[in-house]
């Protein structure tokens, strides 16, 4: 009598099913990393965009805007991720706690009259600044 079988053992599961689980152990928070740090690049080009808006007003008018409407034709809201706002000398986005993963952190670009522009992150904890914010 033939005796043949077919399909994988208990075992041969077993050992899938933990690869798996190491793997998306791994994986999942470094995707969470990967969101962040694409949310701080997408912070810093919508205001790099606006860098220079800022720094013609302040050669034509000799100070800093007041406020967003007037280098910024578009709302002050990004997206879901947070909102811009003008205060002082500086262009600022502060990530909103419902549309963002960077609950409660902001990214400034700062104008110095002999530094010219310089940029900060706060409350990005364990992430890099974006390459244009160095």
């Amino acid at each position: 009598m033939k005796h043949s079988t077919k399909g994988f053992t208990l075992i041969e599961l077993m050992i899938v099913v933990a690869i798996i689980g190491v793997l998306s152990a791994i994986a999942v928070p470094m995707y969470k990393d990967y969101i962040k740090k694409s949310e701080l690049a997408s912070a810093t080009s919508t205001l790099r965009g606006l860098l220079t808006k800022a720094e013609l007003f302040y050669l034509d008018n000799g100070s800093f805007p007041s406020n967003l409407s007037d280098i910024n034709t578009v709302s002050s809201a990004a997206g879901t991720l947070g909102e811009i706002a003008i205060s002082g000398d500086s262009l600022q986005f502060n990530f909103d706690s419902s549309g963002s993963s960077l609950n409660g952190a902001s990214i400034s670009f700062t104008r110095d009259v002999d530094n010219g522009w310089s940029c900060t992150v706060s409350g990005a904890v364990g992430i890099d600044p974006p390459k244009g914010c160095q």
